[in-house]
């Protein structure tokens, strides 16, 4: 049967979630450097959750019927619009996250270009994969830009190269998720505002901290609503705002710009439907713990938050410099590390890491850049920063001792459970993830997109409830 036949106690289920949960990478404790964001506050879990529970079953649908929702939106865009340089006509919404924040600006700059039949955005190479899944999703052309190899940063030169009459929308990143540079803002905008286009800043990984680290000295360069030609910017709060997963803000810099964001139907019998966002039905459950989680933490928390990330990040790059072998991709600018390895198996490392306690994000080879290791550094990593430097120092000296991963010689168009098996593994997920690393690497983008898709198919398959 699917479901229970008579249903289980309530403690019964939470046991069977618990025991799940075990599984999983550890969420809190600054030994995951990514995926999660975790401030290390004491009891902001538990004002996040009990928030949560207060609006969970309340619906955004309708702002009428739950005013209360709307107000703790619009306060959320308004402290979003404050940190990011936005005025008084500056409008937002709330989203699910990144993604949807990305797609709604493309389809917001699509529609708002009415009379372009073929509309195309220009990218930088860099930009967040959800460029191209807005691309998708859109119909919108993507036009990449490629990037210094030195600097990880295009030249605003092929950004307007890259500019035609088709064009709709130009992109940039504060920072890049990958290497945690900061694109030419400034350079960019400028070109898109030449050319009469929308320029949006993804600024979905930091920029709730990039000001605040201006604030304490770092060097980061205009990005915001200060810079002119921005259009528009999106900041994820479940980022480092510390929230809890599922709150994104989009902004513009006026409702004009917003409005083509918009979806609205009246040719049916029912309600008619208007919506800000992708979805229509919208949990208040995240927005409610975000506002009780901003509400709570407040600026100067935001402050004292960020100088321990920026200690522990300035501390984790010294580390990673002091090992022999290891190299940063690019100055640790903003709140990542990104490292690779000469001489020895990146993706070895990777593994050495984890089994010592360390969850990091490989990251595969992408034209003249290398495969790397980055690290998404939080406040909660600052009090274990001692800890990592000889853990990495170890895992690197067991990384060469233990040489390359030697891919087995069969064609990467086989069938998938024939390459898992090639490569060891059975029906579970792998141990150590070196060696399909090494094999996502070593294929060409089409193909390990191919081997990803059905790798995942693999592992999404129906499961039983038992009693």
């Amino acid at each position: 049967m699917s479901l229970s036949k008579d249903g289980l106690p309530a403690e019964q289920v939470l046991d069977e979630i618990r025991a799940l949960r075990a599984a999983d990478r550890p969420t809190h404790g600054g030994r995951l450097f990514a995926y999660v964001y975790d401030s290390g506050l004491d009891g902001l879990d538990d004002l996040a959750m009990a928030a949560y529970g207060l609006s969970a079953h309340v619906n955004g649908l309708d702002p009428t019927a739950f005013p209360s929702l709307l107000a703790m939106e619009n306060t959320l865009v308004g402290a979003a619009a404050a940190l990011l340089g936005g005025g008084s006509e500056t409008v937002g919404n709330v989203t699910s996250g990144g993604t949807e924040s990305l797609m709604l600006a493309v389809k917001a700059a699509r529609d708002g270009a009415p009379g372009v039949e073929r509309p195309r955005m220009v990218v930088p190479q860099t930009g967040h994969a959800a460029f191209a899944k807005a691309a998708q999703y859109l119909g919108v052309a993507l036009d990449l830009v490629p990037v210094s190899p030195s600097t990880l940063r295009p030249a605003a030169e092929d950004v307007a190269a890259a500019v035609g009459p088709d064009t709709v929308l130009v992109a940039c990143s504060a920072p890049s998720y990958a290497h945690g540079v900061v694109d030419p803002v400034e350079e960019i905008a400028a070109v898109a505002a030449a050319a009469g286009v929308r320029c949006h800043v993804d600024a979905c990984f930091g920029g709730w901290t990039l000001p605040y680290l201006r604030r304490l000295g770092a060097d980061v360069p205009p990005f915001d609503f200060a810079v002119p030609g921005v259009t528009s910017i999106s900041v994820d709060l479940h980022k480092y705002a510390y929230t809890p997963k599922g709150v994104s803000v989009l902004l513009h810099r006026d409702a004009r710009l917003r409005r083509p964001q918009y979806f609205a139907y009246a040719g049916w019998p029912g309600y008619s439907m208007v919506n800000p966002v992708i979805s229509s039905t919208r949990s208040g459950g995240p927005i409610a713990a975000a506002y009780a989680v901003l509400r709570h933490i407040g600026d100067s928390g935001y402050l004292a938050l960020a100088a321990r990330t920026l200690a522990a990040v300035r501390e984790l790059a010294a580390a990673v410099s002091a090992v022999d072998g290891l190299r940063l991709v690019a100055p640790a600018s903003s709140t990542v590390v990104c490292f690779t390895a000469d001489g020895f198996d990146v993706f070895v490392l990777a593994d050495e890491l984890t089994a010592r306690g360390w969850h990091t994000q490989p990251q595969f080879a992408y034209g003249e850049l290398p495969p790397s290791i980055h690290l998404s550094v939080t406040a909660s990593v600052a009090p274990r920063v001692a800890e990592f430097g000889p853990d990495l120092a170890a895992a690197a000296w067991a990384a060469r001792a233990a040489g390359p991963v030697v891919l087995p010689e069969i064609s990467l168009d086989r069938p998938l459970p024939e390459l898992l098996g090639a490569l060891g593994f059975g029906s579970g997920l792998p141990e150590r993830m070196a060696p399909v690393n090494a094999l996502l690497n070593a294929a060409p983008p089409h193909m390990r997109e191919a081997l990803l898709v059905d790798f995942l198919g693999h592992l999404q398959r129906p499961a039983h409830f038992t009693d």
